[in-house]
């Protein structure tokens, strides 16, 4: 259409006369040349303006051409799935550190004009960021809805569900267009474990309200599956398609930094293929579009359909066609690579959009072919799934949890079952054991002096009252009120070592979430008293006594599983005794000891029962 017009236009500049002499003609286009070309020029960049700006699609060594552009909007998230985030946390990038919606918006509009047709928003959980509605929409020029004039053709998010009911009305009705939510069971009980947090009934509401926008071209729900804690409800999964128009995406368990990923817990998509097969025998294969990351089925009947991401056992680099842009304005041009390139510091140091064109080409360039087998992703340098925007790991971290790289080969077997063949911290596999009744009971014990001892006791019971005269009991009475100005040292601290003991598997990193079934924590004060011979102490009329006070903290945990509950009861005893030296630290900090914590009784699971002996 634009040639025709161009056309057009240098037709109707020589005019509609008859012939005329070629004399006359060069005569009239030498009077005439530099005018007309110069509107012609006008008109034909007038034209161009209405239409989509295509440049050199941003194409790898291997032919790939990327049109999809995935934008991590926060590092934060409000849920913890132990898959994405490791236990122990990570460490956010500086807000100054992340990019702004401007400095968003241009590096958007960038890809968009050289050939980037669908963007999707990530995180972290991008529904935490604040201004989200606005950087979709139109209510200010720089935003992501405004560059479909250039191309761009899907506005697309990936969210936990935790909060997008909120917010999904206002987000459709500025340009979203496609919403993925990730559920990765349907028992209220297990999210808890996975996710480390509540809200299952939130995120099927947010499910509910997706799968009822009409504005919605396509809501699909993502399921990281693990074998032994979810694998169970791919059939609930897949019967969800009977009556909704949604399609379910099974995703084979993959490793990142922290994420304790064991290849025995991982379920090839093959074999989920198997059982869904197996239950519904007529399923179907779709035909994928291109560049599709997922396998797709459907069963006759049903109004959705299912499909597998297998990153793991199948992976899909040979038709790759994703950038990813971090939180902190870093492009990775793969996911399971630690390769990263800053255009956020290009940015701000004034680069121009030719510079910032040039670096993220020849980082395309630089894209491998595929990504390593599962057994050799790098899971040290590259970042934890969580963070698409934040710092790698210093390289002191590398011996803690890799070998040098000329020590391939296995390392003599280990007697630590927490320790594999090559000498890498690993999760025991517990998929196999039998699901029995564990009870285990640990005890320890805190020293204290005696003046930490009679703030903790009730005066009428505090040791030798009557013997100490002039002992100060007004005094003992205010430095009792201010240990207890947080509240009751034995009840605060029974309380933290409940709480403590429920989140083992999180403080504990190898440690297996557990659905407990009883807990019972007691703390008694103690009071030893220890006579000492009279040949001892030089005291011809005979011996003398001693008191030693103490705090006994007992920990009884039961569950009915795979593995037993000694660390949970170890666990609680720990962090009781060290509540109460917290709360005491004010007037015995020096003298309290903590000592003799130990495993006292258990019983359940392979290793039998067993009983310490005082």
């Amino acid at each position: 259409m634009i040639a025709l017009l161009r056309r057009d236009l240098l037709v109707n500049s020589m005019g509609g006369c008859a012939r005329p002499s070629s004399t006359l003609i060069k005569s009239r286009l030498n009077e005439t040349v530099f005018t007309r070309r110069a509107a012609i020029r006008e008109q034909i960049a007038k034209i161009d303006a209405l239409t989509p700006y295509v440049a050199a699609p941003l194409t790898d060594t291997f032919g790939r051409r990327h049109n999809y552009l995935r934008i991590s909007l926060t590092e934060r998230c409000n849920l913890r799935c132990f898959y994405c985030m490791p236990s122990e946390g990570v460490e956010l990038s500086p807000k100054p550190s992340l990019l702004s919606d401007d400095e968003i918006f241009r590096i958007a509009r960038l890809f968009v004009r050289n050939g980037v047709t669908k963007i999707r928003l990530t995180g972290g959980e991008p529904t935490v960021r604040k201004g989200l509605v606005d950087l979709v929409g139109e209510r200010a020029l720089a935003r992501l809805n405004t560059l479909r004039v250039y191309g761009l053709k899907a506005i697309g998010m990936t969210s936990n569900g935790l909060v997008l009911h909120r917010y999904l009305p206002a987000l459709v009705e500025s340009g979203l267009t496609h919403v993925n939510i990730s559920l990765d069971t349907l028992n209220p009980f297990t999210f808890e474990i996975m996710t480390r947090r509540r809200g299952h009934d939130a995120v099927l509401r947010s499910l509910e309200e997706a799968i009822k926008s009409e504005g919605l071209k396509s809501v699909k729900v993502n399921v990281v599956v693990i074998q032994g804690l979810n694998d169970q409800e791919v059939l609930d999964f897949v019967e969800m398609t009977r009556d909704r128009k949604l399609s379910i995406r099974f995703i084979e368990y993959m490793p990142f930094t922290g994420n304790k990923w064991d290849k025995s817990k991982m379920l090839s998509s093959a074999q989920l293929l198997e059982r869904i097969v197996s239950r519904y025998p007529r399923t179907t294969k779709l035909v994928d579009e291109d560049n599709d990351t997922a396998r797709s089925y459907h069963i006759p009947g049903f109004r959705g359909s299912f499909g597998f991401i297998s990153s793991m056992s199948d992976h899909f680099c040979g038709s790759c066609n994703r950038l990813r842009l971090t939180a902190d304005g870093k492009i990775k041009v793969c996911l399971f690579g630690p390769e990263e390139v800053s255009l956020r510091d290009l940015l701000r140091s004034g680069a121009d959009n030719t510079t910032l064109l040039e670096t993220v080409r020849k980082a395309v360039r630089g894209k491998k072919e595929k990504h390593a087998g599962m057994e050799d992703i790098d899971v040290i340098t590259n970042r934890p799934m969580i963070l698409i925007g934040a710092c790698t790991r210093s390289s002191s971290h590398h011996a803690l949890y890799s070998t040098r790289a000329n020590d391939d080969a296995p390392l003599p077997s280990s007697p630590l079952t927490h320790i594999d063949e090559r000498g890498r911290p690993s999760m025991v596999d517990v998929s196999r054991k039998s699901s029995t009744s564990r009870n285990a009971t640990a005890r320890g014990r805190i020293y204290l002096p005696r003046t930490a001892y009679e703030l903790i006791t009730p005066p009428s019971t505090s040791p030798d009252s009557d013997r100490h005269p002039g002992s100060g009991r007004p005094a003992l009475e205010k430095a009792r009120e201010k240990a207890r100005a947080k509240g009751d040292v034995l009840t605060v601290a029974q309380l933290a070592a409940i709480m403590a003991c429920k989140r083992t598997a999180e403080l504990i990193p190898l440690c297996h979430p557990l659905s407990l079934t009883h807990v019972a924590v007691s703390l008694t004060p103690e009071e030893h008293v220890h006579e000492r011979p009279a040949a001892d102490t030089g005291d011809a009329h005979g011996g003398t006594h001693t008191h030693e006070y103490s705090v006994l903290c007992t920990a009884t945990v039961r569950c009915s599983g795979q593995t037993g509950v000694e660390m949970e009861a170890l666990t609680a005893v720990s962090v009781g005794l060290l509540t109460v030296w917290d709360m005491l630290k004010a007037v015995a900090g020096r003298e309290m000891v903590i000592s003799d914590i130990v495993v006292s009784h258990k019983s359940g699971g392979k290793g039998g029962d067993f009983v310490r002996l005082e």
